[in-house]
């Protein structure tokens, strides 16, 4: 996970309501993706997670995209985009979504009771995105078989902690006077 830890540590840092954000191609779009970076996130990734029995990969929209539809691609599993437009299709079930420095509505469409999923993002902060995708999926009945997150940011609240899922990360990271510090370069799980 070499380009992901220097990319990390060579992120800008912003600050938006008190919260302290960094800017990465992977959680930001910016500054530009190099396919060696995605490339290496995704081996990780399908190295790391449970995949055997996952029917179906959903990724909340925008962010995880990119990432979930490489996994898709290498996996051959389908992908679900959890969006933040309602659409009115038979099944769509809305979720409230809270994170550290936004609140919305968003809907999952395409899965089922029994599904087993795999739940894909690309940051894990405040856990209030992953808590809710996993909440959402249990009242319809899937199965979540695993969830990942590529960056962990630590030293804050997390909601999913009191979860009954353990998040697998790539890598967990803090910001530290202005920085990105890596604080496990293996991440969790």
């Amino acid at each position: 996970m070499d380009q992901l830890r220097r990319s990390l540590q060579d992120a800008p840092i912003i600050e938006k309501d008190g919260y302290h954000y960094f800017v990465h191609p992977i959680s930001d779009g910016v500054p530009m993706l190099e396919p060696s970076l995605l490339r290496e996130i995704v081996i990780k990734i399908i190295r790391k997670a449970s995949l055997e029995n996952v029917d179906k990969i959903v990724t909340p929209a925008a962010m995880g995209i990119h990432i979930s539809t490489a996994v898709s691609l290498m996996t051959d599993i389908p992908l679900v985009v959890i969006r933040k437009r309602q659409y009115g299709l038979e099944g769509e079930v809305a979720l409230f979504q809270e994170t550290g420095y936004s609140e919305n509505q968003m809907y999952i469409n395409d899965v089922e009771a029994g599904d087993r999923v795999l739940v894909l993002d690309d940051v894990l902060s405040t856990g209030g995105t992953l808590k809710a995708i996993t909440e959402a999926l249990g009242d319809i009945g899937a199965e979540v078989e695993d969830v990942v997150a590529v960056i962990k940011k630590v030293g804050g609240e997390n909601k999913i902690d009191a979860s009954p899922y353990a998040v697998k990360t790539l890598i967990n990271v803090d910001v530290v006077d202005g920085e990105v510090v890596i604080v496990d370069e293996r991440g969790d799980g």
